[in-house]
């Protein structure tokens, strides 16, 4: 049994032992209010089968699993950064991973999702996920980390049920630019050749695939989905997402910088947007996904709405529960698997030290390319420009959008200290150059708020000094109103 075959065995002994979840939500509990939202689905009759979570504190995990007992719960798990070389070796790895192995027994989850992406890049903070770098090498460093996440997994123990939750890899969305040489089909299929773990297709994410690549120019969207579909490793689809898009707000304020494009009409620069609509378009690639004959192991296809106003949610949900109540009424296609020891996949020889510094030089270029330092160009970027066309409107406008802006805007959560500012002439433009100026390793687990929170104190301190008293006191009330925030207190039912 060569590598891929075994493998692939060890996931269908996992991914068999997983129930059918039927249609669900993919959610946050604090955005919007799940236990209001919960009681609006009940309201119209449209109780979803499954609710997947978004990482939050133990004890608000807790708080939700006490009170939703109509539901199963899943995972949506962070922090792990699976695409980077060498994290498996960071204590902070290990932290992560024993804290999401807490959180999935917490929820007794069936699976772990978790983005094929990372916010954390050769010592550089994102607030959103940026993609991999699409070649072999990447690949083969996700498979051996995401291999390495569920035997760590593992030993943790099992559910209640008797089994062990199944490490999934979601296909993460494209912002305007793709980076890599190997199509993005067969990277996953490189990982699912040398991992046992299972995928997450998020429709709307295969829509920019569609869109940043250039696609669009030379092909029609259902030829592309077909062709996309029949190179992917699409047995290995445990979970389907579907969530909104829309044109990024930093985009809307700023029209006069778009890249001009001749057929810019035919297509909007749509990126992942939990909280907009979910566009029409996206559930004729659902239909299309939904009939193909390698689909074998879905579990689970849900609306992702995390941030989305509730009476939204409860619409869509509603409209999306009518359109696709039989998908798992009618059974479906399923795979038979040869019965094999539980870890019967040994994991591959480590990397190399030479592979290991050539992936990781390859990050570095990678976040010196979106900083606009260095031209996309060398080994590891295509040399179609419809790969990148649109790349300045992500680190002239998106990037700076999202750390001025993105979880907490800077003037609301430091108002005097802004002020302050303000009145010396000290523009708010500079924090993003301070962010980026040098590489700064994380010392906790990722957590973006709290990151900007300790951030701006120390640029506040850099260019005024004597404001930063002012900045540290803002500061510790913003942590404190954090900690509060994320410490629920469980609702009556």
């Amino acid at each position: 049994m060569d590598c891929g075959e075994s493998a692939h065995q060890e996931f269908l002994s996992r991914v068999e032992a997983i129930p059918l979840h039927g249609l669900g939500l993919s959610v946050d509990v604090h955005s919007p209010d799940l236990p209001s939202l919960r009681r609006s689905l009940l309201a119209r009759q449209v109780p979803p089968a499954y609710f997947e979570i978004f990482r939050n504190t133990t004890r608000a995990l807790a708080v939700t699993r006490g009170e939703v007992v109509d539901a199963r719960l899943t995972y949506h798990g962070e922090g792990l950064w699976m695409t980077q070389p060498g994290v498996t070796e960071s204590e902070l790895f290990q932290q992560a991973v024993c804290e999401a192995g807490e959180h999935l027994h917490t929820l007794q989850s069936a699976w772990l999702n978790h983005e094929c992406a990372a916010k954390v890049f050769a010592g550089y903070c994102y607030g959103t996920y940026l993609p991999p770098l699409y070649t072999r090498g990447s690949a083969e460093v996700v498979a051996e980390n995401a291999t390495v996440v569920q035997y760590q997994l593992d030993q943790l123990g099992c559910l209640l049920d008797g089994s062990r939750p199944l490490v999934l890899l979601e296909m993460p969305p494209l912002t305007y630019f793709v980076a890599g040489t190997l199509p993005i089909p067969m990277f996953f299929q490189v990982i699912c050749d040398q991992s046992p773990c299972g995928l997450v297709l998020d429709v709307g994410h295969l829509w920019t695939v569609y869109r940043y690549t250039g696609a669009y120019r030379t092909i029609s969207l259902p030829r592309f989905v077909e062709t996309f579909l029949d190179a992917f490793p699409l047995n290995r689809v445990v979970e389907i997402h579907v969530a909104g898009l829309d044109i990024h707000e930093s985009i809307r304020a700023h029209p006069s910088q778009r890249v001009p494009r001749a057929d810019e009409t035919a297509l909007p620069a749509w990126t992942d947007a939990h909280a907009a609509p979910i566009p029409p378009v996206l559930f004729e690639m659902l239909d299309q996904i939904l009939c193909h004959p390698r689909l074998t192991n879905l579990r689970g296809l849900a609306l992702e709405v995390d941030t989305k106003p509730a009476e939204m949610i409860v619409d869509e949900f509603a409209a999306f529960s009518r359109r696709y109540a039989a998908v798992f009424q009618k059974g479906g296609h399923s795979e038979k698997t040869v019965p094999i020891r539980e870890a019967e996949v040994v994991l591959g020889a480590a990397a190399s030290a030479a592979s290991r510094e050539m992936m990781e030089a390859a990050y570095q270029r990678y976040v010196h390319v979106l900083l606009g330092k260095v031209e996309p160009r060398g080994p590891e970027w295509n040399e179609d420009p419809g790969y990148t066309h649109e790349l300045d409107l992500y680190h002239s406008l998106y990037l700076p959008y999202e750390i001025l802006h993105w979880s907490g805007e800077i003037t609301d959560m430091f108002v005097e200290s802004c002020r302050r500012l303000r009145e010396r002439g000290i523009a708010l433009e500079g924090f993003v150059a301070f962010w980026f100026h040098d590489p700064q390793p994380l010392a906790e687990l990722y957590d973006f708020f709290l990151l900007k929170v300790d951030r701006f104190v120390a640029f506040v301190y850099e260019v005024a000094p004597d404001v930063g008293d002012l900045a540290a006191a803002e500061a510790e009330g913003l942590r404190q109103a954090y900690r509060l925030a994320n410490e629920p207190i469980p609702t009556a039912q």
